[in-house]
């Protein structure tokens, strides 16, 4: 198991690579709109400049909302940032979520994988409104999610109620991190996860090769695991059975 001595120094450096980390582009792009970037100066068109240096009031400018990334195969890039199963996490602002759903049925097993911005509706929540949206009843439905990272307090509530509603979908969660797992709502959530029957785990090593030969645009190229990728599962892992089982 991962040497218990060395996880305050980790989690420290998470929270101070956190805090350098880039502000979230839709905040970001909201600021561009009411002039609050570039050391206060109003950015846009002519008119709201105007406005602005007359001191009237400037509408903000409406964003569209970010979508949700549905595909086949993710970037090798993209997966080798995202799943990497570091403690910090500064720039990981993303959830990709890969599927496979088994339904007993002749229809096969359906494969995929979400991609979200953590600025609107997360991959969790949007996997049963789009991914799941119907489902039969008499089936019995096995479901499989890797993530780069668990779930977040509220789509925690989102699984459970899904599950509750969905009697005869199994689900089974493999993360590559614990997002925020010191945090106490955090933990209420996994604990509710796995009470209304949601199998947790964190991703082995394997399960990394897995993903790459399976949802990654790999080239037929082989993953080779970066250093601690098993030192790291181990100390998650630890930390998860800790959560669990109190």
């Amino acid at each position: 198991m991962a040497d218990r001595k060395t996880a305050q120094p980790r989690r420290k450096e998470r929270k101070e690579a956190a805090a350098e980390a880039p502000k979230d582009k839709k905040e970001v792009a909201m600021q561009v709109a009411v002039g609050a970037v570039d050391g206060g100066q109003p950015l846009g068109n002519g008119e709201a400049e105007a406005g602005a240096a007359n001191g009237e009031a400037v509408e903000p400018m409406e964003l569209p909302p970010f979508e949700i990334i549905t595909g086949d195969r993710i970037d090798p890039f993209a997966f080798k940032f995202q799943f990497k199963n570091v403690e910090y996490s500064s720039g990981r602002n993303k959830t990709y979520l890969c599927y496979l759903v088994d339904k007993g049925s002749a229809d096969g097993l359906a494969r995929g994988y979400l991609e979200d911005e953590h600025a609107g509706l997360h991959a969790e929540e949007a996997f049963f409104l789009q991914i799941l949206p119907d489902y039969d009843p008499a089936l019995k439905y096995n479901v499989t999610w890797y993530v780069s990272s668990s779930p977040c307090t509220a789509c925690a509530s989102k699984i459970v109620e899904a599950l509750k509603i969905r009697k005869n979908v199994k689900l089974s969660i493999f993360a590559s991190r614990l997002f925020e797992w010191e945090e106490p709502e955090i933990q209420t959530g996994l604990k509710a996860m796995q009470e209304a029957g949601c199998k947790l785990r964190i991703m082995k090593p394997l399960d990394f090769s897995y993903i790459w030969d399976t949802f990654v645009e790999n080239d037929e190229c082989d993953l080779n695991l970066w250093e601690d990728c098993k030192d790291s599962y181990e100390y998650y892992q630890e930390k998860l059975a800790d959560i669990l089982q109190y």
